[in-house]
């Protein structure tokens, strides 16, 4: 790696030694950091230590990120001078408690985003306010920036579960750019991160990865073949046509081609299996929480595969007036948690709903896996309300048809006397 440049220390100071608030300072004597090993995390683990003269303990979440290395984290931030480092295994919880609901709610932002980051911003501070809780911590950090949607999930979040503990953004405060960061990482003896020069912004769990930044953050460019990590390019993938079938259980996956799987491993197979086929990659321009616009590139072949068959066979088994009525509910409750309100009472409400319509979602949905595609090509219930003997038009329907008129004349009637007297107005106006 290039040395950094030196920056004169007059010139750092006036970044990253701001003054902190020293009532908040004399407050706080341990904080609790929501720790990733990365850049930004490391130095203000330093950084905490530092200004507000506070013992840190760091908190670093599994939930299904690939090659985490959680122990070379936990001994990083050991060296590092925090007074203990907590890690938690929470890939179960994750996909039992958070990713089994944005499955039955078909969570999607703006139509497009499995809310794979969003969804694990509300299971990181449960399980945060608990540690904090636990080991008599009075103070979260987080390493958010001022301009994205987590640290509004964060502190949304850590707050409803406890507005005793006290927040800190270090990002937002020291304002310091990464020729700054990396000289005060040397500065101080922090190592710094082999992919550090990486232009990109990522975030990884169980149920999909996010990329942002560098070249991205022009949305007329098509983003580069070194985004893909889970989903192959297009002209990459096999010109064969994979077919699979999920088995569903109160709207919850829980077979995967016969095979009788944990939501864990069921995940992490489908993600192999469609990333392969190029299922999965989402380019889209979204509306952050701040009010900006943010573009996105996201990776999510087994959230994308379970979605739409966990959609078609939710209609499959629900009558009309639930398929017009449950969209509405889906809608609004991926918009909370996408805004990071996952803790309000509405998204309790409109999960008591979603819950009750999931009651009845059992069967099994195959698809067509082929360039970039993921096809609903059959469907199975014992809940289906698709009658064939209704349906066909074979010798032995059992729809009369001859009650088609009376209905028709009854349906049509409002738009009839509507249409007509807006018709008379007209002439006569």
């Amino acid at each position: 790696m290039e040395k950094v440049e030196e920056i004169k220390p007059e010139e750092r100071t006036t970044k990253s030694s701001l003054d902190v608030d020293p009532e908040l300072k004399d407050e706080i004597d341990h904080v609790l950091l929501m720790y990733s090993g990365g850049l930004d995390t490391s130095v203000m683990l330093t950084w905490i230590q530092d200004k507000y003269e506070a013992k840190v303990s760091t908190f670093t979440v599994d939930v299904g990120q690939r090659e985490a290395h959680l122990d070379q984290v936990r001994d990083k931030a050991l060296d590092l001078g925090a007074e203990n480092a907590f890690v938690v295994d929470a890939k179960e919880q994750f996909a039992d408690e958070y990713i089994s609901k944005s499955i039955k709610a078909n969570g999607l932002y703006q139509d497009s985003y499995p809310l794979s980051t969003a969804i694990a911003r509300p299971l990181m501070s449960e399980i945060a306010v608990e540690y904090a809780n636990s080991e008599g911590i009075s103070a979260i950090a987080h390493g958010s920036t001022g301009k994205g949607n987590d640290q509004v999930r964060f502190e949304a979040s850590i707050t409803a579960l406890d507005d005793s503990i006290e927040v800190l953004a270090p990002i937002r405060k020291w304002d310091m750019g990464r020729d700054e960061e990396l000289a005060y990482a040397e500065e101080n003896g922090i190592p710094i991160p082999v992919d550090v020069g990486s232009p990109y912004s990522i975030d990884e769990n169980l149920w999909g990865r996010s990329v942002e930044c560098g070249e991205l953050e022009n949305p007329n460019v098509e983003p580069p073949k070194n985004v893909h990590e889970l989903v192959s390019p297009l002209e990459e993938t096999p010109d064969e046509p994979e077919y699979v079938e999920l088995g569903f259980e109160g709207g919850v996956p829980t077979e995967l081609d016969g095979e009788k799987l944990e939501l864990v491993p069921l995940i992490k197979k489908l993600t192999e299996k469609a990333g392969k086929h190029g299922v999965g990659l989402i380019d889209m321009v979204e509306d952050r929480i701040v009010g900006l616009k943010s573009r996105e590139i996201y990776e999510t072949p087994a959230a994308s595969v379970i979605l739409k068959a966990h959609k078609e066979l939710e209609k499959f088994c629900s009558t009309r007036h639930e398929n017009s009525f449950k969209p509405i509910v889906d809608k609004k409750w991926a918009e909370m948690i996408y805004q990071g309100l996952a803790f309000d009472p509405l998204v309790a409400d409109l999960e008591a709903y979603i819950e009750q319509v999931n009651n009845k979602v059992h069967g099994t949905i195959r698809l067509k896996l082929f360039k970039g595609k993921a096809k609903v090509v059959g469907r199975d219930s014992e809940n289906g309300l698709y009658s064939y003997s209704l349906a066909t038009y074979d010798e032995g329907s059992t729809f009369d048809q001859s009650s088609s008129e009376g209905f028709i004349d009854i349906w049509s009637l409002p738009t009839r006397v509507g249409f007509n007297h807006e018709k008379k107005s007209k002439e006569s106006g």
